[in-house]
């Protein structure tokens, strides 16, 4: 294996592993001179603006409307509520100078957006007819993240967030439910991510949110990244954004209120490290900037013209049935440079075009996932691919809930939760339902954390609590986490 490409192998060293995908891939630039902000390079944004699009489509399909809100939001909307400015008023990034003046009050870089959207909420929702009001805005956001990781953490992310209100507490669960198979939708069926929503614990929910319920995945090294939440606010910002409206019979209430984050940083984060190999990204054709590369190969002159023909031939054909397709008659490099440097990339498909094939009805096939070459005949080229778009999903979906499955183990006692999270393992375990032995376990298992519970789960008698050996009252998931 060159230089060129990838030096490690993410069994052996998955952070190293990562670090050389992000940048020999072409994905990121860390020379920017100012930590915790990238630069993001054409082929990581293609992927990215796929991502963004789907969920787009997804809560527009669900009565999301599109709304962009500044980028400031003024020190007094983060004071109205008071446990949500606790949680995050410590990351916040203020601007409090224009050129050579003092501001008359800070502005911050908006850490998320509930104090913006809902201070205009109070003068748009006057009415039971003016509900409900759906809205998402696709943004970046700042906090001041003392550690930082491309795609993982960094003090500007890019994500969606929805905003919604309601007349009844019914329609806002109701809508915490839709954000969860919007999720499913997008992150499992178009990206093959898996993942398990769980309901957070009281201490870790969403500050200002009655409760919380987020996406964990778990990353090749043992880690779980939380790439997606929604939060049931009640009626907190509601009382104290005075969000009110006159229902049908004249009677002034407030709304009820939900918010939404997809984690579209993360979840490109989670698409790389979990698909990804030694070579480099692996790509579902959803997300793939190009589906289908063609690398013309001919060593005579002579051969040239024939194979530049056949390949252009094919580059069109493909091209007018809606794919993605790169057709690299490069000279400067050699086909197995290409071949290289688009499986680092992780193009799905490449076809491979040479004397033989030009000469013949036939066509070389390479597919990403698997590193399988096939021969197929030129008139099953259409079919193939179309076979291959839905094959390599589902083969990566396969293989990446199996990974997961295989990391997650059940524990009963102490020692099996230490051992578990020292070696990698997602953990589900009997809980006593205590913050205190939830801090316990942390601290002593260098930062092993309940994750909380899934969403079905029914609190009831089971047995002993894993770790502190009290009676539990649920069933849990304790993972280390970014």
């Amino acid at each position: 294996m060159s230089s060129l490409g990838i030096t490690v192998k993410k069994s052996e060293d998955f952070s190293e592993w990562y670090s050389q995908v992000l940048v020999k891939a072409g994905l990121v630039d860390l020379r920017y001179n100012v930590q915790g902000f990238v630069v993001h390079r054409p082929w990581l944004m293609r992927i990215i603006r796929a991502i963004y699009r789907f969920f787009e489509e997804e809560l527009e399909k669900t009565g999301h409307e599109p709304v962009l809100f500044p980028l400031v939001i003024p020190e007094e909307n983060f004071e109205r509520e008071k446990e949500h400015v606790q949680g995050f008023k410590p990351e916040v990034f203020w601007v409090t100078e224009a050129g050579d003046e003092k501001l008359e009050r800070r502005l911050a870089l908006r850490p998320t957006s509930e104090t913006a959207f809902y201070y205009m909420y109070s003068f748009w929702i006057q009415s039971w007819r003016d509900l409900p009001l759906k809205l998402y805005q696709s943004v970046s956001v700042y906090r001041n993240e003392s550690n930082t990781r491309p795609l993982i953490r960094g003090r500007e992310f890019l994500w969606i967030e929805a905003h919604c209100a309601f007349s009844t507490h019914e329609e806002a669960l109701r809508q915490v439910e839709e954000d969860m198979e919007n999720s499913r939708k997008v992150i499992w069926e178009k990206l093959g991510i898996p993942f398990l929503f769980l309901r957070r614990p009281p201490w870790d929910k969403f500050a200002g949110a009655e409760d919380t319920y987020a996406a964990d995945t778990l990353m090749p090294d043992g880690r779980v990244l939380q790439i997606s939440s929604t939060h049931d606010l009640g009626q907190r910002f509601a009382k104290a954004f005075d969000v009110t409206f006159l229902d049908r019979e004249g009677t002034r209430r407030h709304v009820w209120q939900t918010c939404y984050g997809p984690g579209v940083w993360r979840i490109t984060a989670a698409l790389i490290a979990i698909h990804g190999d030694d070579k480099g990204l692996v790509l579902p054709f959803s997300v793939a900037p190009i589906q289908v590369v063609i690398v013309p190969i001919y060593y005579r002159e002579e051969d040239k013209k024939s194979v530049l023909e056949k390949a252009h031939s094919i580059e069109e054909m493909l091209k007018q049935k809606g794919y993605r397709v790169f057709l690299d008659d490069r000279e400067e490099y050699t086909p197995g440079w290409k071949f290289n440097d688009w499986e680092l990339k992780g193009v799905p498909v490449r076809i491979e075009i040479g004397r033989r094939e030009a000469e013949s009805k036939t066509l070389t096939i390479y597919r990403r996932d698997t590193g399988e070459k096939k021969q197929i005949e030129e008139a099953k080229l259409l079919e193939t691919i179309q076979e291959l778009e839905k094959s390599i999903l589902e083969n990566l979906k396969t293989k990446a809930r199996r990974f997961m499955e295989s990391r997650t183990v059940e524990a009963r006692t102490p020692e099996e939760v230490v051992k578990a999270l020292k070696e990698g393992y997602l953990v589900k375990m009997p809980f006593c339902g205590r913050e205190e032995c939830a801090m316990d376990l942390k601290e002593k298992t260098d930062g092993g954390k309940v994750r909380g519970t899934e969403i079905s789960f029914k609190e009831g008698d089971y047995g002993k609590c894993a770790w502190c050996g009290a009676p539990a009252r649920q069933i849990v998931y304790v993972a280390k986490s970014y």
